[in-house]
């Protein structure tokens, strides 16, 4: 588990292929390794992965095919920055919210503009995961814990600060980066927990209009 505190800014080394998967090199910058252990958790720009080799100044992960299917960690290049923070612990402030580093799917900044002294960004995600975006909802972009302003069908606005402009790689975004995107635990078992003994049905769906009205949620 991770809190979306992002802890430093790493960057690629190297990508190795590995039998249609993936090994990275991740240097990590500022990023203190000495209570890092084989086997620990870093997230990588939202993504959890698993430190199988420590190395002078960073650490190797594999990366699976189902990862490079459903983040950006593929597409990057060497020398790409990225977002870092080590597993939360009993005694880490949990400053920005849950964040399980399981990535959801892969949105796309669709605007960027500088509001003041801060900038607002605009970002689509999938369809299927608009309905677990809320306005003042919690949402991991790359990793960072953020607040959503506002929303509109499947994009959603968020308001960045000069400190996490610059702490993270958010100030690189562009019209057109793809993010990694990973929704808020408690909208994901909330779905769940609402369809109730639907949720054992192969053909359950989700949660619907007509289903609302059907169990009582909705007033004619």
């Amino acid at each position: 588990m991770f809190t979306g505190i992002i802890q430093a800014l790493g960057e690629l080394r190297e990508s190795q292929p590995r039998g249609g998967d993936l090994r990275l090199h991740i240097g990590t910058g500022a990023l203190d390794l000495a209570d890092v252990a084989l086997g620990d958790s870093i997230a990588v720009n939202g993504v959890c992965l698993t430190a199988v080799a420590l190395t002078d100044g960073g650490f190797r992960a594999d990366v699976s095919r189902e990862t490079l299917d459903n983040t950006t960690l593929g597409g990057l290049g060497q020398g790409s920055r990225v977002n870092l923070e080590k597993a939360l612990t009993p005694t880490t402030r949990l400053g920005g919210h849950l964040v399980s580093g399981h990535v959801d799917g892969v949105g796309e900044v669709l605007a960027v503009r500088e509001a003041a002294r801060s900038w607002q960004y605009r970002v689509r995600v999938p369809d299927a995961l608009a309905r677990y975006v809320a306005r003042k909802g919690s949402i991991c972009v790359d990793g960072v814990s953020l607040t959503v302003n506002d929303v509109a069908g499947s994009a959603f606005e968020i308001n960045i600060v000069p400190h996490t402009f610059e702490a993270t790689t958010i100030g690189d975004y562009r019209a057109g980066t793809r993010v990694n995107i990973e929704v808020d635990l408690v909208a994901r078992y909330l779905e769940r927990l609402v369809l109730g003994e639907r949720a054992a049905e192969t053909d359950a769906g989700g949660i619907t209009e007509a289903f609302l009205a059907d169990n009582g949620f909705l007033r004619s």
